[in-house]
This record gives structure tokens, sequence and C-alpha cells, in this order.
């Protein structure tokens, strides 16, 4: 029957008088209607087909004919949300090439070993903790993944990069165990990665750090792992468009948890990975319904939930709800009976239908006539059966082959699942996170479940149950490796092999030394500026520019990196579609397919995750890239320091810039952008190198020994392969005297944190004094040496403090030494041995606050002030602020006074008439306040 022929049928059908009227007021769009008639022929037809055969119909025709408007193209808003039923109908279901029962015994074997283990791990006397519920639950959806997806890095096409669910870790090395990977002595040290002796120990959750040849992403962290997965699609993305390696047959799959997609971070980049049409991108969440104390929507959906912010955000969803045995109660579901009671079943109930008998379901999930009909032929065994769609591996298979061949688009495959599943003592229960320990009738009941072949008599002692190995040459171990092979190797790997690069030579670097000529002016520059041109034109160097990648959030022209643009271009896969406002200028924005620098929007934890991404390219890629992240100081560590912290796991390298740095020199912002403690926060990461530099030299020899320790492949016998740092510089706004480097700089003493640039005078007729002071502070500091030289007749001595956070580390360190070597003599740290020969007292300042350089107070033996920005930091001039803080040159003066007064080497009087003086108290008598680099 012709399409006319079905109206007109349509029509006939529909009760007189009920025709709605079209209207402007009924309509979706404010479109004109070109056709009337046939518009009213299209509602004629509805109306009919909805009277002869029901809603349900109605509503599947309906949501086809929105699916092939949305495959024509036609521009028209997706659904928010489908039925609780499964994206994939069974009809559509590809066929599974597995071995199911092969696959079934190493599923079982997996789940008993992990069960094992972390219960092993809770024996009285140790108890350290674990999670076996969580793998329990997503079993499946890893062994399909591991099975018949997930490449490994010795694949043609380059690896699948996987992030593994944090507290899925125990079924990992399970598997791994049964590869003969891990063995059972290390399966044993679970969470004792130290006190089983070296190899012996497991990390509790995928830490690269403390395995670094086995785990590739740390996740426990939760919500980072979703964010860094969908910038590391994108950043591979990126490495295809710029022509470095060909990224187009890996992908990257994120393992996550529906309690999990409450960070903030987990849902806050969706829209990046739509936006760029990331299909290289899989996020598999294991919805369980229950995060770690209850569930995760008790009186809700959070299946529904998720699939609207996800189709919101533009990605391509795939439920997998229902395994294959609800198939035919769907198919007798003709009047959509059953689809109105699973969509209207909140997940609390839906956890207590697991927990409780056939009875209990047949009398509360199947209470209408309809329903009852339908399952009159299955006892209640068959009800407490029936399973959800995350433990059957044909429908997991099905979501996962529609994931990897899905093009535009990411993918989110929301599969069902039940928490602690096939554990009776654990399944479905509100504290199943909480428990870690299995009795020996639950071993027994649990072994009896998954048909696992131990005796009774070696499940007596529950401290210490026996692993299962079906025997290395057995089918099932043959068939696990064999699909290894053939997918590119085992997974998870962590693989080292960068290739090796050319540093440059002194001449990128000489900009920055130079010194100004004899009668020349001495220039100001800004240390923020002096990086830049330094990033600038080591971008250009031939050998290893195209390796830099800037990343900024929405302040590329904040710090002045606008000349940039041009040359370097901002990434956009997508190129630049549109002529810039600013086209006609000398620094006009412009976008490109292969740009090099990532603009990341007002998102500094997008910066971050691109940065980790970039960062650790050596490793997931073998192709070295050198991350250079600028932020303000304040929107760093502050903001995303977890981001940092799972960087630092993550073993990643490059450099993070704190521009406009301090609390002082920021003048106008205010409060929340005064950064005074930035340090303190790096100092509390040990893979970070934190730097505040005063001098463009110091800027230029810093930059240049960190390309070194991180990328100088060989130059250091310890780390042939370079160390797993991070290089953290704050760097300030404001313009300083730069009179370039002394001709006897001590360039070790600038890299270990402290070289003495200006020198005391030596008059034996004055007191001594030193001053330390780092970044911004050291022209204050250079100022109170000539004040206190010429109006007080003291005769100090400037130290630049490149890094207060080096020096102490280095002096914990030979403590630590010192401590574990009792018979040998005692070792000096570097800075005491530094100022062993100074005389006087030492005065400590900088722009943050006192803690900072109160680090090495233990380590001076001097008479010790320091001078810091504690406190708020607030919207004046520099020099009201400074004065505010008592960290100007007036008041380094009267500090250094007190001090030498108080071990009487000055008269008693002084400080207090340089108090007077100066007005230390009073920051509104502060005179000539400094106007240019205002603001930000």
């Amino acid at each position: 029957m012709g399409l006319t022929s079905k109206l007109r049928r349509r029509s006939a059908l529909a009760r007189p008088g009920e025709r709605p009227a079209i209207t402007a007021e009924g309509t979706a769009f404010q479109l004109p209607d070109i056709d009337p008639e046939e518009t009213q022929e299209w509602l004629d037809s509805f109306d009919g087909m909805l009277d002869a055969d029901g809603q349900n119909r109605a509503r599947f025709l309906m949501l086809k004919m929105l699916d092939r408007a949305r495959q024509r193209q036609v521009g028209l808003p997706s659904l928010r949300s489908s039925d609780y039923i499964n994206t994939i109908a069974p009809e559509d279901e590809p066929w599974f090439p597995g071995d199911e029962d092969l696959e079934r015994e190493i599923r079982r074997a997996i789940r008993w070993n992990a069960a094992v283990m972390v219960s092993k791990a809770n024996r009285k006397g140790l108890e350290v903790g674990g999670h076996i519920a969580s793998y329990a639950s997503a079993a499946s959806l890893y062994e399909v993944g591991y099975n018949h997806f997930f490449r490994g890095k010795d694949h043609p096409g380059g690896g699948d990069h996987i992030f593994v669910q944090g507290h899925a870790a125990p079924g990992i090395y399970a598997r791994s165990y049964l590869l003969g990977r891990l063995n059972a002595d290390q399966l044993d040290g679970f969470r004792q990665e130290h006190s089983r002796g070296p190899g012996r120990g497991l990390s509790s959750y995928p830490h690269p750090r403390s395995m670094p040849d086995f785990w590739e992403f740390p996740t426990v962290s939760m919500g980072i792992g979703p964010m860094n997965a969908i910038y590391l699609a994108r950043f591979n993305r990126y490495l295809q468009n710029r022509g470095i390696k060909d990224t187009s047959q890996q992908h990257v799959w994120a393992f996550l948890g529906d309690g999990e997609m409450g960070e903030p971070e987990s849902l806050g980049a969706i829209g990046v990975a739509a936006r760029e049409g990331l299909d290289n991108l899989t996020f598999v969440i294991n919805c369980n319904l229950q995060q770690l104390d209850g569930p995760v929507r008790g009186n809700g959906k959070i299946v529904q939930e998720l699939e609207s912010f996800f189709r919101g955000a533009g990605w391509n969803v795939v439920k997998v709800l229902w395994g294959r045995d609800w198939d035919p109660l769907l198919a007798k579901d003709t009047d959509g009976a059953l689809v109105n009671k699973m969509n209207t079943t909140p997940d609390g109930q839906f956890q207590t239908y697991t927990a409780e008998d056939g009875a209990y379901i047949r009398s509360h999930f199947f209470d209408d006539p309809r329903l009852q009909k339908m399952v009159s032929g299955m006892t209640d065994r068959d009800l407490e059966m029936l399973s959800r769609g995350g433990h059957d591996y044909r429908k997991v298979y099905a979501a996962f082959n529609q994931a990897v061949n899905h093009h535009g688009q990411p993918t989110v495959i929301l599969a069902q699942t039940v928490k602690g599943w096939t554990i009776d003592a654990l399944e479905a229960r509100n504290a199943t996170h909480q428990m870690k320990k299995l009795t020996s009738a639950d071993l027994k009941a649990f072994r009896d479940r998954i048909h696992i072949p131990i005796a009774d008599k070696d499940l007596e002692d529950a401290y210490n149950p026996p692993y299962y190995h079906p025997g290395e040459d057995s089918e099932v171990i043959k068939y696990m490796v064999d699909r290894r092979m053939k997918l590119g190797g085992f997974a998870p790997v962590r693989r080292v092999k960068p290739r090796k690069l050319e540093l440059p030579g002194d001449k990128a670097y000489a900009p920055l030394m130079q010194s100004p000529g004899e009668g020349q002016k001495v220039p100001k520059v800004a240390t923020t500026q002096a990086f830049v041109r330094l990033l600038r034109d080591l971008i250009k160097d031939k050998s290893i520019g195209a390796r830099f990648v800037p990343i900024a959030p929405d302040e590329y022209r904040t710090f002045g990196m606008d000349s940039m643009f041009p040359t370097a271009k901002i990434y956009n896969p997508g190129g630049q579609t549109y002529e810039s406002v600013d086209r006609k200028l000398l620094l006009s924005w412009k976008e490109a397919t292969d740009g090099q620098m990532l603009h990341e929007g007002i998102s500094e934890a997008g910066g971050l995750s691109s940065f980790t991404a970039a960062g650790t390219s050596y490793a997931t890629h073998g192709e070295p890239m050198i991350p250079v992240f600028l932020f303000y100081s304040m929107f760093g560590f502050q903001r995303v320091g977890d981001f940092i912290w799972a960087a630092a796991d993550q073993l990643t390298r490059g450099f993070l810039i704190g521009a406009t740095a301090g609390r002082t020199t920021l003048t106008g912002e205010g409060l929340q952008h005064a950064d005074g403690h930035s340090p303190l926060l790096a100092a509390s990461n040990p893979a970070v190198v934190h730097y505040d530099p005063a001098f463009t030299f110091e800027v230029a020899h810093i930059v240049k020994d960190g390309l070194r320790r991180m990328y100088g492949y060989g130059s250091d016998e310890q780390h042939p392969n370079g160390e797993d740092i991070m290089y953290y510089l704050t760097v300030y706004n404001e313009p300083t005297d730069q009179p370039g480097p002394p001709k006897d700089l001590d360039v070790e003493g600038l890299l270990k944190g402290m070289y003495l640039f200006s020198p005391a005078k030596g008059d034996p007729n004055m007191a001594k004094a030193q001053i330390l002071a780092s970044g911004v502070g050291v022209p204050w500091a250079l100022k109170a040496q000539q004040m206190l030289r010429d109006e007080w007749s003291v005769d100090a001595a400037v130290w630049s403090v490149t890094s207060w956070n080096e020096l102490a580390r280095e002096a914990m360190a030979v403590e630590d030494d010192n401590f574990l070597h009792p018979d040998e003599p005692n070792k000096t740290p570097w800075v005491t041995s530094k100022l062993a020969d100074a005389d006087g007292p030492v005065v400590a300042v900088s722009d943050f606050q006192r803690a900072v350089q109160d680090q090495i107070r233990p380590y001076v033996k001097h008479e010790w002030r320091s001078l810091g920005t504690d406190g708020f930091g607030f919207a004046d001039t520099r020099a009201a602020a400074r004065r505010y803080f008592r960290v100007d040159a007036e008041s380094i003066v009267v500090a250094t006074l007190d001090a030498l007064a108080r071990k009487g080497e000055y008269r008693k009087d002084a400080p207090a008439e340089a108090f007077r003086r100066y007005k230390v108290d009073d920051p509104t008598a502060v005179a000539n306040v400094e106007q240019e680099g205002a603001g930000a």
C-alpha cells in the first residue's frame, strides 16, 4: 500500500470532530506551513493509527520516525531518554564470535581469585582493606573487552588505552594470575607493597607510579578518570592531525561506576568529546545502582538520568539493561505493560528484587494481571534467575561492537548489573562496598554457585582459601592467551620506549642570558614575559619545536601568548570555518586542524587533563611531547590539585607555569586571585619540582635543566629514559630590573635552590646580615641591601633563592640518610653548608606565606627572621599591598635591624627608629605608588 493510500486509510479511522486544528500555538517551531492540506493528512493518519493500533504502536512508530530523521540529518532535537530496555534489539545483535563455555569458565576463575585475594588480605592481624563487589558486578564487561576488543601494545594499530575502574583492580590482578603475569605469592601481597619485600606486593588500585610496568592510568580518585579519558582521546586526535603519529586505530575505553558519575568532573567535559566527534572514545558505566553506602538513586533511575545527560551532550547512548532471558517476555509485551513496569520501577526497588526470592518478585513486580499471565509458565526460581544485561556477554558484545563501529560521536554504554553478583553474602546489599571478608560458609556457597572444583576441606580455613588455576595447558588458559595474542598482547601494560630527542643548544636560551651593555639602561621585564619569549623561541627549534604543546585556559592574551597565534595556531579538529573578528590584526585569532596550541576555554581541569595526556605520551605512544600549561597560579594547585596528583601518579612530565604568581603582584584583582601559598601545595607533591625565579637568566637555566632531566634520554645513568617529574615555575606579571647574570654565576647553586647574587662589601666596620629572597622579592631585597648600607651602615648580602622547596627536600633527604646510617658520620644539608661561613642573622622574604621560606629554618644555624604575605589577599596597589603585609624593602630593613639588635650586634633603639621613619605599620603612607603593569 502506498503512502497516499495509508494516509487516507488512517484518516478515515479518525473519529469525526476530533481532528486537532493546526495553530501556531500548537506547533513546536514557529515556521510557516507551506502545504496545510498535506499537514492535515499526516495528522489525520496519526490519529487513525493511534485509534486503530493503540498507544504502544503509535509510540514505536514515532520513535522510528525520529530515529530516521536523525539518520537523514534533519535538524530535530533528540529525545532525552528512551524506554528502560536494551537499545539494541535482539534481532539486531551480531553473532557472538567467542567460545561461550570457555569464556564462562574464565569469568568464574577470575571471580573466585579476585574475591579470595581480597578476603585473604583482610585476615585477622592484616586487614588492609580492598573491594570485592565492584569487580563481581563488572566481570562480564571486562572479559568481553579483553577477549574481543582491547588491543594490546603490539597490535599494528598501536594498542588501545584502557581506564580500569579503581575498585575493580582485584579482577585485573586475578586475570593476570591466570595468564602467568602474576603469581600466587604476589596475589597474597595485595595492598602490602613494602612489608613483603621487593616485587611481592600489589598496589591497592591502578597506580602507575607504584607498578610502572603494569598500570597505565590512575583512576581511583573518582571523576578524574573520565576527564582524563576524554582529553586523552582528544590528544590522540591531536597527534594524528599534527602528523606526529597515526592513532586512527587506537580506542580509549573508560570503565566507570554509576556512583562515580556524581562527581562534577565525571560529566564536566562530556560536551568536549561530543563537540570534537571523538568516536575513538567509549565510556562503559557499570550501573550496579549502588554507590559506597547505598543506592545511587533509590527513588529514581540513574540509567535514565545518565542517558539524558549524555544524549543531551551529543553522545551515542547504548543501554544494556536486561539479559537474553527477558527477550521472550518483552516479545509478548504487545500492550507495553512490561515496559511500563520497567520504566516506573525505581532503582531501590530493583535492588530489593535482586535480594528477594521469586515469590516476592512475582507478587510485587509481576503484579498486573497482564504481567502475571506473561509469567504464568515460569517457576519462582525462573523469576529469581532473570538476569541483568551487564552480565550477559552476548548483550555486552553487541554494545561494544556498536561502540567501535559508530562514527561521528563518542559512545557511552550504560550496563545494568548487580553489585557483588554471584557472591550470595554480598549480592545487592547496601553494605556490599564495606564487606571485605568471606566466611568458610560464604566461600562454599560462592564456590557452588560458580562451580569451582575446590573441596570443602580446603575451605575450612576462611583466612587462607586456595586460588584456582585450571592449569597452563588447559583449554581455558590456552584460549585466554590466544585471544590476547591475536589482539596485540597482554593488557594492561605500561611500556617506556620513547623516541630520542635532540635538545636545543645554548643559542635558544641566549636572549634571556644577556646583560645590558655598559651605559645601557637596565631593562624591566616580567618573568612571565621572559618565559613566553623563551617558549616562542623553543617552538621554532627544528629538532624539538614541534614537540611542545602550549596549553592554557582562556588566558593566552593575558600571558602575552597571542604573538604565537599566527604561526603555532590554535588546535581545532574542524579547522576555522568562520572569519575571525580580528582577522585584519597582525596577532589575529587563528584556528587550524594541525594547530599546536591547546586552548581549553575556562577550564583548568581541562588544561590539566590535556597536560597529563601530552606529558605521558612518551609512554602511551612512545612519542615524547612537552606540555607547557600556563595558568593563573592561584587556580592551579588550589583548584585542580587532585588532577596534579593523578598526573604525578601517571608519571607525567612537563612544565606547569603559575603565571601572575604572588600575593601582591596582581594589582586590583583581589582575594581569590592572590596566590600566596601555591609553593606549599607544590611541596606536598613529591613529583613536582618548584622554582620561583627572579631573573630571566634564572628562567633560562631552569627550563634548560628541566628539559635535560625530563627529556634528555641517556644524560643521566640513574634515569636513562628521563625523570618522572614535573616542573612548576611561579612567574610574575610585574616588570622588574633585569641586570643579567653575575660574571661568576653559581649555576649549581641556582639549580639546587640558592646562590649568592649580590655579595656584601666586606667592610669589617659594618654589622653583617644575610637576606634570602625569591621571585619578585629579590628586588625588594636589593633595595633593602642598599638602604642598609647607605642609611644604617649594615653590610648585607643578598641571596637569590630559586627554590625554597628544593632546598628543604635536599635537607630532609640528608636527615633521612643520617637516620638510616647511624654508624656513619652525619652529612650536612646543602643550604646549611652554603650559609656556614656567612655572618649575621638571616632575613628570608618572598611574596608567599612565611611557611614557604620557613621550610628551611631548621637547617639554618643563624638568627632567623621571615617575612611573608600571610592572610587573605586584597585589591590595591603593589606598594600598598607590600606595606600592608610588611614585605617591602623598608620592612626588610626593620627586620634586619631588629635581628641584629636582639643579638647585641647593633644599637637597641635602631629598629624602633626605622619603624617610625618608614611608617611600616601604615599602608596609606606608601609613596611612589607603582603604576606600570597594573591589572591583569
